[in-house]
């Protein structure tokens, strides 16, 4: 296990990769995970539809939908018209 996260830090160093994404993945992860099942189950009919029913989820994901595809957008938009 050890060689394996030497290795991994190696390979995140040599590709300018940031560390912090990984390590709250791994801590924060199983807990969204378990929130994430307890939701399902709170929903009457087990769908994942609750997250989009409800007034403050649905914001929230949609903000975070907008957030993670703004730096494509933004590229893209930066070569077509020649922005930099």
């Amino acid at each position: 296990m050890t060689i394996l996260f030497g290795v991994l830090g190696y390979l995140l160093k040599r590709f300018s990769l940031d560390v912090a994404p990984l390590v709250l993945a791994f801590v924060l992860g199983p807990m969204m995970e378990s929130s994430f099942r307890q939701s399902l189950i709170m929903s009457p009919t087990g769908s994942a539809t609750i997250f989009l029913t409800r007034p403050i989820s649905a914001p929230l994901l949609i903000l975070a939908v907008v957030v993670l595809f703004l730096p494509i957008v933004r590229r893209r938009l930066r070569r077509r018209f020649g922005g930099g």
